[in-house]
């Protein structure tokens, strides 16, 4: 089976134009015998407009004659012509249009509190936006700063989760460092050595009496006249 971008449409065509069987055309737009044949009879997708499945680089006519030709023989989807041609890598800050740019605010606010292992420099080029920018939002001197909400920039529509999983990626390395510095930074008096804590228990032993307990007698004899 096919994976037809517009099957019930590519179906009308080739109904229309071909001597194909019910189950080629089936078979090729991924639908049930049944509802090729309701097609045929006007049963189903009435007034629909049928789509040229060769003008779209569906099928090629090749194929059809050898469908035409054998009843058994099944079509097979012609192969994109564009399929394997590598997409040049963007350079430079990404465009975004009017309506999102209010939006980067909220992406460098999430980037600030969720990734700060991530560099300026990649902020900007991932969500097309400046260094000022990512500076104001930081220090929160931006002037809409009290209305900045971090929000994921894929949520925003600013990059796509490809992206924005390459740079976190990229920046792991940073933020390992990131954290150990903070880690020794952080360090505090812990706890004291056992040697140092067996000292100040032997004192406070000394201290109460030599160690002894005190009894009743003892305790309440500072009451007696």
């Amino acid at each position: 089976m096919a994976d037809i971008l517009m099957p019930k449409a590519t179906a009308v065509w080739l109904i229309d134009n071909t001597t194909l069987s019910f189950e080629q055309v089936a078979d090729f737009c991924g639908l049930h015998k049944l509802e090729v044949k309701g097609i045929a009879d006007g049963d189903v997708a009435e007034n629909m407009r049928g789509v040229d499945p060769i003008s779209g680089g569906e099928l090629t006519r090749e194929e059809i004659r050898k469908g035409e030709g054998n009843p058994e023989y099944r079509l097979k989807k012609a192969e994109s012509k564009i399929a394997h041609i590598p997409q040049p890598k963007r350079k430079g800050a990404r465009y975004t249009p009017v309506a999102r740019r209010q939006d980067k605010p909220d992406a460098i606010a999430w980037f600030i509190r969720n990734h700060p292992e991530v560099s300026d420099a990649q902020i900007s080029k991932l969500i097309g936006t400046t260094k000022a920018t990512i500076t104001n939002v930081r220090d929160k001197s931006h002037w809409n700063s009290q209305n900045i909400k971090p929000v994921d920039p894929v949520t925003l529509g600013l990059c796509t989760q490809i992206e924005l999983d390459e740079v976190v990626n990229k920046a792991v390395d940073r933020r390992k460092k990131m954290e150990a510095q903070a880690g020794i930074e952080g360090d505090g008096p812990g706890l004291r050595p056992a040697e140092d804590a067996d000292a100040a228990s032997q004192a406070v032993d000394t201290d109460s009496g030599n160690g002894e307990e005190p009894n009743a007698d003892d305790i309440f004899s500072n009451f007696k006249g």
